[in-house]
């Protein structure tokens, strides 16, 4: 059981860390500064803007999925050079998305610590892009459920439940799963209930939620099992004398 139950939680962690970020990569490859663009006075200052602009996006694009090629390519000290030197010269929304992979190869090492520091430091930074900043909440959430109690998991996890925010799925798992991990299995049950029911839940998160009922499951059953009864002709156990 214990063991199930931790192959399921690196499963968890691995995979949301996976599904996002390529949702992330999917979102920016169009990233637009549309509000700044409001500013610009005169066509011809907008047109220069806008050309000076794209291409420093195209750039930085082309930066970025360069050395996100390093990385899986296995050139692992090359990429992070690459991703440290667009955390500090690229513009910010490729800048922001440098440093969420530098934090993702840090929790991927197994240093969470750094990890962590690096993801709340994100999530805590207004020039970052708001949907940037809250997917590192939720990776600071990912890396604190094992030690993390139930109340702090969902006081870090609630602003990110909202219907109409983007990692609603992936927080409610984390929120089951720290419930599951609390032993509060009803509430646990409810939450993957719900994201079982929900037709917008991404095909990956259904399964796991399916998972995680029959692992609620289990423990219920182990809960209600009679303890076990010594076998016959073993003597009883002595009980200890208050001294």
């Amino acid at each position: 059981m214990a063991d199930d139950r931790d192959a399921m939680m690196r499963e968890l962690e691995s995979e949301v860390r996976r599904e996002q970020m390529a949702k992330l990569w999917d979102r920016y490859g169009v990233y637009v500064i549309a509000v700044v663009a409001l500013l610009i006075v005169g066509v011809g200052g907008f047109k220069w803007w806008e050309a000076r602009s794209l291409a420093a996006a195209e750039t930085a694009g082309a930066r970025y999925q360069a050395a996100v090629q390093l990385a899986e390519a296995g050139k692992g000290d090359e990429a992070r050079q690459a991703f440290e030197a667009m955390a500090r010269d690229a513009p910010s929304g490729y800048a922001a998305l440098a440093r969420l992979q530098l934090a993702g190869e840090a929790a991927a090492a197994g240093k969470t610590a750094d990890a962590l520091a690096a993801y709340e430091g994100i999530a805590g930074d207004g020039s970052v892009d708001l949907l940037l900043r809250q997917y590192a909440q939720l990776q600071s959430a990912a890396l604190k459920v094992d030690t993390a109690d139930f109340t702090e998991m969902k006081n870090r996890l609630t602003p990110l439940l909202a219907e109409n925010n983007a990692w609603r799925f992936s927080a409610r798992e984390l929120l089951g799963l720290s419930a599951y991990r609390a032993g509060r299995l009803e509430e646990s049950r409810q939450v993957f209930l719900e994201l079982a029911a929900d037709q917008k839940t991404p095909p990956s998160v259904r399964e796991r939620a399916g998972l995680f009922m029959g692992l609620i499951t289990s423990a219920e059953a182990q809960r209600a099992a009679p303890p076990a009864q010594p076998a016959a002709g073993t003597p009883p156990a002595e009980t200890p004398k208050v001294q």
